[in-house]
């Protein structure tokens, strides 16, 4: 299994329709049943993801947590746009996840947009503890 970025939000962002920086940007933590696929139409929205989330309780809450801190810069040395965000974490938690997807929030239920999705490599664990997704030092995407 691959992360990736998902197709339909190349083609929002693109169209202006999603805002990294002012819009309210989720990451959900997903079970091994979760699939990433690229493809526009397949995983488009969240609803069409959600029921591969992990349970809610056990210092996970439904929906997953709202990223903070978002910014988009430009790296004129490598010549990228750069998306970056602190850190997430959910503490005294018992989660076990396999990935990690980001969408936005801010439109209507069901319409919300997937935007990346990250693969652990396996399945990681947290028991009465903090499970936390530390994003690299060079951002959460780059676009070149």
């Amino acid at each position: 299994m691959a992360s990736g970025i998902y197709n339909s939000f190349k083609r929002d962002v693109l169209k202006g329709l999603v805002n990294l920086v002012s819009d309210t940007i989720q990451c959900a933590l997903m079970t091994a049943s979760h699939t990433f696929n690229a493809a526009a139409g397949t995983n488009s929205i969240w609803s069409q993801v959600s029921g591969n989330e992990v349970a809610s309780g056990n210092g996970y809450t439904t929906g997953g947590a709202t990223l903070s801190g978002n910014s988009v810069t430009a790296n004129d040395t490598n010549n990228q746009g750069v998306f970056a965000a602190s850190n997430v974490s959910w503490t005294s938690s018992s989660i076990t996840a396999r990935y990690a997807v980001l969408y936005d929030a801010t439109q209507s239920n069901p319409n919300k947009p997937l935007i990346c999705c990250f693969d652990f490599g396996s399945a990681l664990t947290s028991v009465s503890a903090t499970f936390q997704i530390v994003w690299n030092a060079s951002g959460i995407m780059l676009l070149s």
